[in-house]
């Protein structure tokens, strides 16, 4: 194991590892329940604006663009807890969720599960109530 690779690894230094896109990926759990309510990328910027708000900020790779949880819908995200893991290459957000966490409108991202069927496999709904209209709030 190299200097560097103890430091990341063992080290009391958050020294995050951004990918060639300049982006590391987020987990965001909900604190209370420990579901896991999405999986998003943060920027450098996206990552320091969480730390010192205390709300989750990310980075959109389809808009190309920094944003807020719920900036648009009000489904904030109060950030309790962060974590990185062994290479820090990732981020894991420990959250307290307000309503709806989905642009879809679900509390959750994952809201289907993948069943074996033959020799592939079908999706099947799983806690899939919606929370808020999202054509009202995103007004596709």
């Amino acid at each position: 194991m190299s200097a560097h690779s103890h430091e990341i690894e063992e080290g009391l230094a958050f020294l995050p590892k951004f990918d060639a896109a300049g982006l590391v990926t987020c987990v965001a759990t909900d604190v209370a329940t420990g579901d896991v309510l999405m999986v998003a990328h943060m920027n450098d910027e996206a990552l320091r604006k969480t730390i010192a708000t205390g709300e989750a900020w990310y980075f959109s790779r389809s808009r190309n663009a920094l944003w807020r949880k719920g900036e648009t819908s009000g489904q904030t995200q109060r950030v309790v807890e962060i974590r990185t893991d062994c290479d820090q290459d990732a981020v894991w957000l420990r959250v307290e969720q307000i309503g709806a966490a989905c642009h879809t409108g679900r509390r959750s991202c994952f809201y289907r599960k993948v069943e074996v069927e033959g020799e592939g496999a079908k999706l099947v709904f799983v806690d899939a109530d919606r929370l808020f209209d999202p054509n009202a709030v995103y007004r596709k």
